[in-house]
């Protein structure tokens, strides 16, 4: 349950996330929805992308599932297309799709470099834009929101490409910020920490086998060690500060980065 009681806050909006079907990104999709959005869930899983959306409309919300590769220029235009075509309108695009390769740089291929910064960055820049033309035309303002990182600001060993498109995450998102001014247009970003996601979860024996230490031994020592409490950012915690970003009321809170990381990373 969120911590919010349903007020209808996001009433009327129509919200695309990607990456939604799972994990941080179904999280934000259901919490919008029980704050009356509209929600497009867009994932390259198209049959987990449906079951989303049914889940959601099963407990009383309206949400489209939408099958894309956030890396395919053409797809990604089709998926906008269709959730305009469903809805009428774009009012917060959410930046959600994400991937991961954990490799010391004089192992790591450029295959896997691409594979990481194509979705984290080439994936953003594609939804960016289809969203921003869009909202462009409604006069009525919206929300732009990136999945970034405590690693948006801070580095770890053997994540490369990760750290660099998270980092650059943080670049489009101040541009926009300025581009979208004249429009009413807004642009933020959030950096968790770790969060206990499949993404994460998969990392956790890559770690344990690149360090030589038990699986233990590597969310004690790596992933939770800076944090003040030693424990992980969940998914509602993410999804909480979402809702709070996209319905903030002015452009005072715009171009930023807010950090959801147990004190990971303080700025």
């Amino acid at each position: 349950m969120s911590a919010y009681p349903a007020q209808d806050r996001l009433k009327d909006k129509v919200a695309l996330i990607t990456g939604a079907a799972s994990g941080i990104g179904k999280q934000i999709a259901v919490l919008f929805a029980e704050q009356g959005a509209r929600v497009v869930i867009l994932d390259m899983d198209k049959d987990a992308a449906d079951k989303a959306a049914e889940d959601i409309g099963r407990a009383g919300g309206t949400a489209l599932g939408v099958a894309a590769n956030v890396t395919d220029e053409q797809e990604v235009e089709d998926a906008f297309k269709a959730a305009i075509d469903q809805f009428g309108r774009l009012d917060i695009m959410i930046a959600n799709a994400g991937a991961q390769h954990v490799e010391p740089i004089h192992k790591l291929s450029y295959a896997n470099w691409k594979k990481v910064t194509d979705v984290q960055l080439d994936g953003s820049f594609l939804c960016t834009r289809a969203a921003f033309r869009q909202m462009m035309t409604q006069k009525e303002g919206g929300c732009l929101l990136y999945m970034g990182s405590a690693h948006s600001h801070e580095a770890s060993a053997m994540k490369s490409p990760y750290v660099t498109a998270k980092h650059g995450l943080l670049g489009l998102c101040r541009t926009m910020a300025k581009e979208g001014a004249q429009y009413g247009i807004r642009s933020n970003t959030i950096c968790p920490g770790y969060v206990k996601t499949p993404l994460v979860e998969k990392q956790i024996p890559d770690q344990a086998r690149e360090h030589n230490m038990t699986e233990d031994e590597v969310v004690e020592k790596i992933f939770l060690k800076d944090t003040v409490d030693q424990t992980f950012t969940t998914v509602e915690d993410v999804a909480e500060t979402a809702l709070y970003l996209v319905t903030f009321p002015s452009n005072a809170l715009t171009g930023q980065s807010i950090l959801v990381s147990h004190g990971w990373y303080m700025q």
